[in-house]
């Protein structure tokens, strides 16, 4: 079979589909201005409300960090909101690891530039940063960039470190109070991501590791909130940091943040209790809602203010390369034609989904190619065929089939679609048996390489050249599917060394083609998601991220109507 006849496709062509704006990405009429008040309380479902806090220490690289304790730590850069579409900007700010170049602002970096001969980043930082007493752990004192320094080496010396995410750095250096030098050995296109705005990077006292990183009794950063309590599987809370830096500017007059007293982030496992804490007021905002929830949500409560995003991510069921029967293209393409991909759209999904979001998303303008414009061996991938694939199974020695074993978590709100692909494979002569594990089992199967030769899961598309490199490179820790191809590797190695954003943007439109040729993956559509919150939150309009997994500049410039909110009797 002959793989990638895109590489013939014309440049100009894939330069011209560059500039093509997604709808997500137009330029929205700013809402209003309202005077914000100060005080109330927030209590919010975050996007993965399933999982509980994985580790409350960056340095154990857990990818739910961010997203559990921004409001406390902070890192050099965060999301410039301020672009965001509610007020008129061009940027949704949702996806879960992406920051556009112009939507990205200095948070404990007051000033930074790239430079050449040699590659390095100089990073200037805000003056007068504290970080705050707390009892057993430190006394009040400022941030400086001995802080920075120890944080990037603490990450980079863990034994959790993702492999390669820092081969790209020569040193980190502290030249002043107030200013770092991160020297690299060459370009890298995720400087900035990587430790910057990234998953891992967060700016942690050592004082903080000495008391234990892990205790999130221990944890202090420089953030607008601490962190005030924690019970395991229902809730995280925090208070306002009263010393906090930064500011809001609304209706040309500046707000000192936060402006909520306390923000909850809640865990529950099950959806139609979260969808009901909701309904019932006892959740302000919730920012992941599959369909079926949001249209009986909108008849029953149809003062809920909403927001619809296609999720930032993709579903599939890895087949692992290395192992048989998977190690033989036809088979995994096989699979591929055997599910009816349509069918799932129109009914687990009633519609609200696309065939094809991922590994490149959409919203990822210049990155992202419609199927419309793939080649024909990827366009039959997501076309019903049972078959074709009944015939490429003979070819390659199954005109039985066979069997072979699948694992999911029981922390997944998806696991009927995976029944139902289990039924389209066993139409084929393929059959699926599930395995059910508890999340931190299931993840450690996939850290460890000893996943089941199938596996299931959604998984965050983070950025476009991450989204390449986490799932398909060799060694990589979300690489479910022992994907490992050298000249790969190598392709990948140039996009990441290429400065041209724009020569970049064909170079991974190039490998996007590829890696769906080769189907280490059985894709699935890409759903809609919902996000509802109650009119008494204000300053708001559905934004999910300002970073990598990071609510927290986000929710930190929500105010809270009290008046509204008693008026509407809660």
């Amino acid at each position: 079979m002959a793989f990638l006849k895109s590489t013939r496709i014309a440049a100009a062509a894939l330069l011209a589909c560059a500039v093509v704006l997604s709808a997500s990405a137009q330029t929205a009429t700013p809402a209003k201005a309202e005077k914000p008040q100060y005080g109330g309380t927030l209590s919010i479902g975050n996007v993965y409300y399933t999982v509980s806090p994985l580790s409350f220490d960056a340095a154990d690289w857990p990818w739910k960090h961010n997203q559990d304790t921004g409001l406390t730590y902070e890192q050099l850069f965060s999301a410039d909101l301020t672009k965001a579409k509610r007020n008129g900007g061009p940027f949704p700010f949702q996806s879960d690891a992406y920051l556009p170049p112009q939507g990205i602002r200095g948070e404990l970096a007051e000033k930074w530039e790239l430079k050449q001969n040699p590659w390095r980043l100089e990073v200037q930082l805000r003056k007068g940063v504290m970080f705050p007493a707390k009892q057993g752990v430190m006394a009040a004192r400022e941030m400086t960039a001995e802080d920075v320094v120890y944080s990037y080496d603490r990450l980079n010396k863990s034994p959790k470190k993702i492999s390669g995410y820092f081969d790209h750095v020569d040193k980190v250096e502290a030249t002043g109070k107030y200013s770092v030098v991160f020297t690299y050995k060459g370009y890298n296109a995720e400087y900035d991501y990587r430790f910057g705005w990234g998953y891992y990077s967060a700016i942690m006292p050592k004082e903080v590791v000495a008391a234990g990183a892990q205790d999130w009794k221990n944890a202090n950063g420089t953030g607008p909130f601490l962190m005030d309590n924690y019970v395991q599987g229902n809730s995280l809370t925090f208070k306002k940091n009263p010393g906090y830096w930064d500011s809001e500017t609304i209706g040309g007059e500046k707000y000192k943040l936060p402006f909520a007293d306390s923000i909850t982030y809640r865990f529950i496992k099950d959806e139609a209790t979260m969808t009901t804490a909701l309904r019932t007021g006892k959740v302000d905002v919730l920012e992941a809602i599959r369909w079926s929830d949001a249209e009986s949500l909108k008849k029953q409560v149809p003062k809920l203010q909403w927001n619809k995003y296609l999720a930032m991510g993709g579903m599939f069921v890895a087949m692992r390369t290395d192992t048989k029967p998977f190690d033989d293209i036809r088979v995994r393409r096989a699979l591929n034609m055997a599910v009816n991909k349509q069918e799932i759209i129109k009914t687990y999904w009633g519609g609200n989904a696309e065939m094809l979001g991922f590994p490149m998303h959409p919203t990822w303008v210049g990155y992202y190619e419609p199927l419309e414009q793939m080649p024909d061996a990827v366009k039959e991938l997501f076309v019903f065929n049972p078959a074709k694939a009944k015939a490429l199974l003979a070819e390659a020695g199954y005109p039985n089939g066979f069997t072979f074993k699948t694992q999911t978590t029981s922390a997944s709100t998806d696991n009927d679609l995976l029944a139902m692909v289990a039924a389209y494979l066993a139409k084929v002569g393929v059959k699926m048996e599930i395995q059910v594990l508890e999340y931190p089992a299931y993840m450690s199967a996939m850290g460890t390489k000893t996943n089941t030769p199938g596996y299931f899961m959604f998984t965050g598309a983070t950025n476009p050249t991450t989204s390449l490199r986490k799932n398909f490179l060799k060694g990589q820790y979300w690489n479910p599917s022992q994907f490992n191809e050298p000249e790969f590797d190598k392709k990948m190695a140039e996009v990441y060394a290429e400065p041209d954003e724009r020569v970049r943007q064909i170079k991974a439109k190039l490998m996007t083609r590829e890696i769906l040729e080769k189907a280490p993956y059985l894709w699935l559509p890409t759903q809609y998601g919902f996000t509802a919150w109650w009119p008494w939150v204000k300053n708001y309009g559905g934004e999910l991220r300002g970073g990598s997994e990071r609510p927290a500049p986000i929710h930190a410039r929500i105010w809270v109507d009290q008046e509204l909110k008693k008026k509407m009797g809660f």
